[in-house]
């Protein structure tokens, strides 16, 4: 199995990752979330991995910033998931799924290193 890389096409951070890894020749598929919508029960896996629900979602983004006051304080799990799949931009990006499951978010040069021991 290979490494999925969630994203978005037109995010320059995920270009940056997608051309990391074809320089590291690191086979992996790539999944737009907006054009393929991540389930739920994805959603809210990934928030466990990570270790909550504000390590998946992009406060700092123009989305965030512009969703209405009573948006910006989900309570549960289905309020959450409600919130990232009617703005999918809201997820940090890209998001890194490992074949064992394992999730990280985010790209850099030296964290790419590291994740996949390069």
């Amino acid at each position: 199995m290979k490494p999925v890389l969630y994203g978005l096409p037109t995010c320059d951070t995920c270009r940056k990752a997608r051309n990391w890894l074809a320089r590291f020749e690191v086979a992996h598929d790539f999944v737009d979330y907006r054009a393929n919508p991540v389930p739920a029960a994805t959603l809210k896996e990934w928030a466990a991995r990570l270790g909550g629900w504000e390590k998946l979602a992009n406060k700092s983004s123009t989305t965030w910033r512009n969703l209405l006051p009573q948006r910006k304080n989900p309570g549960s799990d289905p309020e959450w998931t409600l919130l990232l799949k009617e703005y999918p931009a809201l997820i940090r990006r890209p998001v890194v799924v490992q074949p064992d499951g394992a999730v990280s978010v985010g790209f850099t040069d030296n964290g790419f290193k590291k994740l996949f021991a390069r």
